[in-house]
């Protein structure tokens, strides 16, 4: 509890100094707009460049607060900010595959500048997104799946096979693919890139694999937002392939509008060996590698998971979800499955649970990145960084328990 209090003042603390830094910032919407009462409605419309200006219509103080806010990034612009961010914004949604690949690595940044540009950049695209829904009845103009398997479920031809029958249709495909990261030395052999040969070549296919960095979830934190910016790109088709499959690692069925868990037909009892958190997310269990000699054991498979799927809760009233079986190396079953996806996406649309869905997960990120950047505020305030050493070793020499040594730390923490 006394965490939780503190905690609270600090963020209160912080959201007063954020306001108080962004109260001057002059408003980023573009004149010619009127629709502007709150930051849902747009505090940023329509895709020309950044510049100063008034809002018509505008009524509602939370929104000048915002407005205001980024308007303050905008004023603090040098001229080649201004310029690279325009370079970028209007390569992004001029569908350039160059731009879209170093906005992705803006976003990624660890760099605190380059951190506000990403976020000024990725406002802009956000309006860009909002007028394009709005032109389109309201509804979403892409479609989000995440995949995601053990090793060796195949996700990677999976979804070269998948995105190459797309991309054939009309359809633009990105895919955000996150390998996994070393422990000791932060690296990541990005190697997803290397198993989509054909689709990598696609002209209509983006393939943007990034490090996991130790995130848990299998997604970066970063990852939401290169979701938006694909869309903004022109991409309305977009797969976000994870690191595996555990407890943790279902984060990105909070980003996505459909969930996709691979599942291998071989290697021993694959029903105990998936955590039931990770199937009752699942919108469609897919059995892979359905082909040649593993055809009957992936039947099997089949049927134990559509009777496991029937004894949990559903999720959605529109949706009930399926088991299918497909083969990357004979593309069969692959059309079925894009159409049982299509099913889904129609039904959940028709129902509004999707729209539902895209506003609780945003609800969801803001808290996950609170908690990211209050975790770095404690770990980088100096008394607990002048503390954190003794206290560290007298934990591993069992001279107090980590429980006393967390209230330390807490105490050290809340004094200043």
């Amino acid at each position: 509890m006394q965490l939780m209090s503190h905690i609270f003042h600090k963020t209160r603390r912080f959201g007063v100094s954020l306001r108080r830094h962004v109260s001057s910032l002059p408003s980023l919407i573009v004149p010619s707009v009127s629709r502007t009462c709150c930051l849902h409605q747009g505090v940023l419309t329509g895709s020309h460049a950044f510049h100063q200006g008034t809002v018509p219509g505008q009524s509602c103080q939370h929104s000048r607060g915002v407005s205001t806010a980024l308007g303050q990034h905008i004023q603090d612009l040098s001229g080649p900010e201004q310029r690279l961010l325009d370079k970028l914004y209007q390569g992004l949604i001029g569908g350039q595959r160059a731009s879209l690949a170093e906005s992705i690595t803006l976003v990624e940044t660890q760099h605190p500048r380059k951190k506000e540009l990403a976020q000024v950049l990725l406002q802009r695209v956000l309006a860009y997104r909002r007028e394009q829904e709005r032109q389109n009845g309201g509804k979403p103009v892409a479609f989000r799946v995440g995949l995601s398997g053990p090793p060796g479920a195949g996700k990677s031809s999976f979804i070269e096979v998948v995105g190459k029958m797309l991309t054939a249709r009309g359809h633009k495909v990105s895919v955000l693919a996150v390998d996994p990261s070393s422990c000791t030395t932060g690296g990541s052999l990005l190697g997803d890139k290397t198993r989509m040969t054909e689709l990598s070549r696609d002209m209509n296919a983006f393939i943007r694999p990034s490090p996991a960095s130790g995130t848990l979830g299998g997604v970066t934190r970063t990852t939401n937002e290169a979701i938006v910016l694909c869309e903004g790109a022109g991409y309305d088709i977009v797969l976000v392939e994870t690191v595996g499959v555990g407890q943790s690692e279902f984060a990105v069925a909070d980003m996505v509008d459909m969930f996709v868990l691979l599942i291998p037909p071989a290697g021993g009892d694959e029903l105990q060996g998936i955590k039931r958190g990770i199937i009752e997310r699942a919108d469609l269990v897919v059995v892979t590698k359905s082909d040649g000699d593993l055809v009957v054991p992936a039947r099997r498979i089949q049927a134990e998971y559509t009777s496991a799927l029937k004894l949990l809760r559903r999720q959605s009233k529109s949706w009930n979800p399926k088991v299918v079986r497909a083969s990357s190396h004979t593309s069969e079953g692959i059309p079925e499955l894009w159409a049982k996806m299509e099913s889904y996406r129609d039904a959940m649309l028709a129902s509004g649970e999707l729209q539902g869905r895209r506003r609780a997960q945003q609800k969801v990120w803001m808290w996950s990145l609170i908690q990211e950047n209050v975790l770095r505020h404690f770990q980088d305030h100096p008394s607990v960084r002048g503390a954190l050493p003794h206290l560290e070793e007298r934990v591993t020499k069992g001279a107090i328990s980590p429980g006393l040594a967390a209230d330390l730390l807490l105490k050290a923490f809340s004094a200043s």
